[in-house]
């Protein structure tokens, strides 16, 4: 609910600095929410998309997941750069500890979450990357004492079990390659947690700028012997799952400025279902066990009943 007021906050200044009015000053306001919620809708689609094609490039080309998180970055960095060009804006950065904080993160995430994809399947990546409010609820606890909620870590407890059936869907022994979509919903958690205090002192064009500038630099610092001029069917494969995963950032960031934080955390968990439903159909991916779906259906859970409890202390 915090980010959503600042989003306010600051679609009100750009609003006034620019003489125009609001999205919400010109339309009714049930109009706003509904496409406040197929924005957030459509962004759980085009993240689900983006990760399809990287398997799906597995079939024609070999490309390392770290040059997919690159060309994402690198995407969105011109993509913000041009947004802030044609509406004539600056940048004000306040806080550079909190927007490194926050690149940092989600570089990491983003790897885990590509690296997933290419180790394990589409849908179980998909799944273990929606596990971050989990784990956003288990750092809460630690760092927010004033917000510690026993239903919440119930619901951890209950989000945890369906991890391990993800992980471990038909033995005692879990397979360790899951581990990096964990890995990514560890981090994402981090991320956003970076991100809801970042925005207290910034807008969502300073920080999308300097995650994506900042992030193209770290990842090309890391993985330079992964990234090379790629050849046109390289390239296409790049460009889609970068424009899907930038066109889905920026879904996610306009969905969250007209809807409630519940409405925007529950449709954003569809994810969960969406992959587990359409992964054997679309991204060639083995179909679920019957553990595989009881631990989806628990995190999804968990997620809903975690964000009905945040709204309610808010």
């Amino acid at each position: 609910m915090a980010h959503q007021s600042s989003n306010d906050k600051t679609e009100k200044k750009t609003a006034e600095k620019m003489n125009a009015p609001s999205l919400s000053a010109q339309l009714p306001s049930r109009l706003v929410v509904i496409l406040g919620c197929l924005s957030i809708l459509a962004s759980a689609v085009f993240f689900y998309i983006s990760t399809v094609f990287i398997r799906w490039a597995e079939a024609e080309v070999f490309i390392d997941a770290s040059f997919f998180v690159f060309f994402r970055f690198l995407m969105g960095f011109f993509v913000i750069g041009a947004v802030l060009i044609l509406q004539r804006r600056g940048l004000k950065p306040r806080r550079y500890d909190l927007l490194i904080g926050r690149t940092l993160f989600n570089c990491i995430a983003v790897y885990c979450f590509y690296r997933a994809v290419t180790a394990t399947s589409v849908a179980e990546a998909n799944i273990l990357n929606m596990t971050y409010p989990i784990f956003l609820a288990v750092a809460s606890w630690f760092i927010l004492k004033e917000q510690r909620d026993v239903v919440a870590i119930v619901m951890v407890v209950v989000a945890f079990a369906g991890i391990w059936l993800i992980l471990s869907p038909g033995s005692i022994s879990p397979n360790l390659q899951n581990l990096w979509g964990l890995a990514s919903g560890v981090t994402a958690s981090l991320a956003i947690l970076y991100l809801n205090i970042s925005r207290q002192y910034h807008d969502t064009e300073t920080i999308l700028f300097y995650m994506f500038g900042l992030g193209s630099i770290l990842i090309f610092g890391f993985f330079y012997e992964h990234i090379f001029w790629p050849n046109l069917l390289e390239f296409k494969y790049l460009f889609l799952c970068a424009a899907f995963g930038v066109g889905g950032q920026y879904l996610l960031t306009i969905g969250f400025r007209y809807v409630t934080a519940v409405e925007g955390a529950i449709l954003s968990s569809a994810r969960i279902l969406m992959a587990a439903i359409l992964g054997p159909w679309i991204a060639m991916d083995p179909p679920l066990e019957v553990a595989g779906w009881v631990g989806a259906i628990l995190i999804f859970v968990a997620n809903v009943v975690l964000a009905v409890r945040k709204m309610g202390r808010v």
